[in-house]
């Protein structure tokens, strides 16, 4: 029923930039907090960034703060990871998931909130 298709990883060097998006179906999208996640590995699933029903709030984990951008457009139900300066250890599994209808900057980050996932786009930084 409710679908999440993740395109844009990719292979690409430190420093450089890629942006990521996620196509949603099934789900009233507008009505969601909408995430990205990241798993490296070795590592569990961690929060990358959120934003709001209508994109007037975001959220970002420190490490990606000033690097990476979410954006969203209700109209076509997509929503969007901008990664610039990409580092070696942004390398993951980039995955987007609908979130709660309302959700603060701290729950906002929590991954049991979430649901339904896409299958996740690989991202690979090199030196």
């Amino acid at each position: 029923q409710a679908q999440l298709v993740e395109s844009g990883g990719g292979l690409v060097q430190a420093g450089g930039s890629v942006r990521l998006a996620c196509a949603a179906s099934g789900v009233r999208f507008s009505t969601r907090f909408m995430g990205w996640f990241r798993q490296a590995p070795g590592k569990e699933r961690e929060f990358v960034a959120a934003i709001s029903r209508n994109g007037e709030n975001t959220y970002y984990r420190d490490s990606v703060k000033g690097r990476f951008t979410i954006s969203r457009d209700n109209a076509k139900s997509t929503v969007d990871l901008q990664m610039n300066s990409l580092k070696l250890e942004d390398t993951a599994v980039y995955v987007c998931a609908a979130g709660p209808g309302f959700a603060t900057a701290q729950s906002a980050r929590v991954i049991k909130l979430y649901g339904p996932w896409g299958q996740g786009t690989q991202v690979t930084v090199s030196s």
